[in-house]
């Protein structure tokens, strides 16, 4: 099932405080500071998320709706402004170096 961005409005996609806050909930716990405590791999660090064709939001967002392996799928979750915000937030974060 793949999902579509483009009804996403970007102050929505963008909205980075809204995507930390749900971070630190529901992904911070394997992924803190960008890493992977399950999978040392498949970390948020942007040459890892290049490496494994997730350096898109819409790439990041496909992962966190739809999950992989032992990652968890968010779709139950999260809605779709919450996983694209979430999205955003990993991007922006890969791109300065987890900061």
């Amino acid at each position: 099932m793949a999902i579509s961005l483009m009804g996403i409005q970007p102050a929505m996609a963008a909205n980075s405080g809204e995507g930390a806050k749900l971070f630190t909930v529901h992904c911070a716990g394997c992924h803190a500071n960008g890493g992977n405590i399950i999978r040392r791999g498949k970390t948020l660090k942007l040459k890892a998320l290049a490496k494994n064709h997730r350096d898109t939001q819409e790439a990041i967002a496909q992962l966190i709706t739809q999950g992989k392996n032992p990652m968890p799928a968010y779709n139950d979750r999260l809605s779709i402004p919450e996983i694209e915000a979430v999205a955003a937030y990993v991007l922006e974060q890969a791109e300065i170096g987890w900061q």
